[in-house]
């Protein structure tokens, strides 16, 4: 008996789920992938301080005196005239020393120490100087050897 050769059955592959599966995972990596960021220059700005022509030695505390005549002095310095309503020196000077203390990390302290006969505008005019230089630790005291 002869044998017919058999004749290789026909392979059907399905075409159609294929596909889908293919377009899946298409859209599973595009919606997972990351879009690197290139690296490129940053501008940053670093703090800094204020630039100062002499330097300046922070003490502990600032002791602004006010004589009874007006004159202000900021620890033992006189600064500004008895006149002076606007005190620009005063105001500069607390504020170098406001941002040398920050560049410093610490907090500036201003003590006021006023004499029983100064005039109370002459006090204002001392706080106004010291809200311009942005110092917001101010304390009052009364010592008996500055009268």
């Amino acid at each position: 008996m002869k044998r017919r050769p058999s004749s290789p059955l026909p392979v059907d592959m399905p075409m159609g789920p294929m596909i889908d599966m293919v377009f899946l995972l298409l859209v599973f990596f595009l919606v997972n992938a990351r879009p690197q960021i290139q690296e490129k220059e940053m501008s940053l700005s670093l703090p800094g301080t204020v630039s100062q022509e002499h330097p300046v030695e922070i003490p502990e505390e600032l002791r602004i005196v006010i004589s009874p005549t007006g004159q202000v002095f900021l620890n033992d310095l006189a600064l500004d005239g008895v006149n002076s309503r606007e005190m620009p020196l005063l105001e500069k000077t607390l504020f170098r020393l406001r941002e040398a203390a920050i560049a410093n990390r610490s907090s500036p302290f201003i003590i006021l120490d006023v004499a029983d006969a100064t005039l109370y505008q002459r006090i204002i005019d001392v706080l106004n100087a010291c809200t311009k230089a942005q110092m917001t630790s101010i304390t009052f005291t009364q010592d008996e050897e500055n009268l």
